[in-house]
């Protein structure tokens, strides 16, 4: 059965389990997704780890599997990134949660991948009454 796992590691607030799993189900519809939130150590290393890059990501995903992927989101980061976004912090979590779902599909950055951030971003997260204005990913990853 398609879904979304969650574990919060952190104490920091996310979003409704319900409107993470409205958008998976948009995006992956037949996937099983693990989504996890962690610290800025943890998510230094698992980026160091699976990467070979040495810096706190905001973001990881992967697949691990048939049909089966993990995103990794650190919430102190998405709370300093998300006024570059003009976002809430849980609507950025939110806008980060969608980039690791593209991933897992298999986009890569673009400006179509952008577009559609912004558009599933429009119609799941509260208060995005409109699409971001233009963005680029120097902030992700």
């Amino acid at each position: 059965m398609a879904g979304v796992a969650i574990k919060n590691l952190t104490r920091r607030p996310t979003a409704p389990r319900a409107t993470f799993s409205a958008i998976a189900k948009e995006v992956l519809p037949v996937w099983d997704v693990s989504l996890v939130f962690v610290g800025p150590a943890k998510a230094r290393a698992l980026n160091k780890q699976l990467r070979r890059k040495d810096y706190v990501p905001n973001v990881l995903s992967y697949a691990v599997g048939d049909k089966n992927g993990e995103i990794i989101i650190c919430p102190s980061i998405a709370t300093r990134q998300a006024p570059n976004y003009q976002l809430s912090t849980i609507n950025y979590i939110l806008l980060l949660f969608i980039h690791g779902l593209l991933h897992i599909k298999g986009w890569a950055h673009s400006g179509t991948m952008e577009r559609c951030e912004r558009m599933l971003l429009a119609k799941f997260a509260k208060g995005v009454a409109h699409p971001l204005h233009e963005t680029t990913h120097r902030n992700r990853h």
